[in-house]
């Protein structure tokens, strides 16, 4: 172990290794509860998503330790499992639905491109075409589009059109202070409202004291309190008689329907798909790798982080096959590294530990949505840390992120969010450069992205 590994190449142990990837596991594990929570929304089956994330999560995370040697864990992304279910599945672009299977093939064609894009190295172009700022504004806004889906779902968040748009219709636009508002605060008296703002403080008090796996703690004790006679949000007694071995004739394996991929809008759901994926992988297999001491030899830091994105590649891909959302490199891995993991035996570990949680499902799919709703908003908040590396003193930088971030939340999509800040940057930065005092650079795959956003909205529409 000690030779395939290198271990003492890295300075480590197994001990250190091992104790590592279980670090990681426990951070990330909550994406067991919250990924069937999110997916079955788009009519996917709860058990099947279950089976599909600890699958996918386990043997892609597997393949990163012992093909790469590097302490990262894959599983189904945030955000990106939000935008398959409340998005890509509920278009109502044209005539023809878009069913799940049509969702999965969407994930399934993007991971083929992501995996063209890397073995021609268009996608490292594309990751220094685009500015920084727009990459964070997207990371930001990715966070507060998973904040709202945890808002509503919870019910500490109502939603209400109807007062807003009679509103506007008879004229009086200026009466959004009282009641006739489109957000209301949910009903507090209501178990399953305030147990999710239970959660949400525990969740909180528990990351502020820098307790490992704070998110999973706090799922399982906001489950535990939701058990309590008078909440009544969680029953235990339908354990009995479950089956605790995982039935994989339940797994939607290859369930993938092509057709009317360019008239149901999801050419362009494949590209939201392929381009958060591109910069979500990216920074963390850098960020993790420079905190690793990996970047220290450039050379060799830079092929480690070559073959990990071959990995992920291929996981996109895999992941669809086996039934989940877009599968990614999980920023939570720096916990694992932070412990002291440095070599592929940290990844293998936490990878195994997905794959025997696979006899936890029962477990897993009685975790309440308060619980996994906490979890969601908890996870907008760290999301929203990137907002700082954005300069809002210069506008023509801080329109564009400003764009970006609104519109992803409030027009409940990710891809116009991006869309906006795209066309928005290269106009400004354009502007300013031609007429301005200050010159600001745009890359010609800007300029591509440019005509492609302005297609995409022309030819499919607003809702595609």
């Amino acid at each position: 172990m000690d030779k395939f590994f290198k271990l003492k190449e890295f300075g480590t142990n197994i001990r250190t290794e091992i104790m590592a990837g279980v670090t990681t596991f426990m951070t990330m594990a909550y994406i067991l509860a919250v990924n069937p929570a999110i997916l079955s929304g788009s009519g996917l089956n709860s058990y099947s998503i279950f089976l599909a994330t600890a699958l996918a999560a386990g043997i892609f995370t597997l393949a990163m330790g012992l093909f790469v040697n590097f302490p990262v864990a894959l599983a189904p992304g945030m955000g990106l499992n939000a935008f398959f279910a409340t998005t890509v599945v509920a278009s109502k672009a044209t005539d023809h639905p878009i069913t799940p299977s049509m969702g999965l093939a969407a994930v399934f064609i993007s991971g083929i491109i992501f995996l063209i894009l890397t073995v021609t190295k268009v996608r490292q172009l594309l990751v220094v075409a685009v500015p920084d700022s727009l990459k964070h504004a997207i990371t930001v806004g990715i966070g507060l589009f998973i904040t709202i889906i945890g808002l509503k779902t919870s019910g500490l968040l109502t939603i209400s059109l109807d007062p807003f748009a009679r509103g506007f219709e008879q004229g009086k636009y200026t009466d959004l202070t009282g009641n006739e508002t489109v957000l209301h605060l949910g009903d507090l008296t209501q178990p399953g409202v305030w147990l999710t703002v239970v959660g949400l403080f525990l969740i909180g008090v528990l990351m502020v004291l820098r307790v490992r796996g704070a998110i999973l703690i706090g799922i399982v004790v906001t489950t535990l309190i939701g058990a309590i006679p008078g909440v009544d949000v969680v029953d235990f007694g339908s354990l009995k008689g479950q089956s605790w071995t995982p039935n994989f004739r339940e797994l939607n394996f290859w369930d993938f329907d092509f057709a009317d991929l360019l008239s149901t809008g999801l050419l362009s759901a494949i590209a939201t798909f392929t381009f958060v994926e591109l910069f979500d992988t990216f920074g963390t297999l850098v960020g993790t790798a420079n905190r690793a001491g990996f970047l220290k030899n450039k050379e060799e830091g830079n092929k480690r982080i070559g073959k990990a994105m071959l990995v992920d590649s291929v996981a996109v891909s895999g992941g669809a096959m086996l039934g989940t959302s877009t599968m990614t490199a999980f920023v939570e891995s720096s916990a694992g590294i932070a412990e002291g993991g440095r070599t592929g035996l940290t990844s293998s570990t936490t990878g195994v530990l997905f794959l025997l949680s696979l006899f936890l499902a029962p477990i897993a799919l009685i975790v309440p949505t308060p619980a996994t709703s906490a979890a969601l908003i908890i996870v907008g908040v760290l999301m929203m840390q990137a907002v700082k590396e954005i300069d809002f003193a210069d506008l023509v930088v801080a329109i564009p992120a400003f764009l970006t971030i609104a519109l992803m939340p409030f027009t409940y999509n990710i891809a116009n969010g991006i869309s906006f800040g795209i066309v928005s940057y290269v106009l400004l930065a354009s502007v300013s450069s031609w007429f301005g005092k200050k010159k600001y650079s745009v890359h010609w795959l800007m300029w591509i992205l440019f005509v492609l956003v302005i297609a995409r909205y022309l030819f499919i529409g607003s809702q595609g």
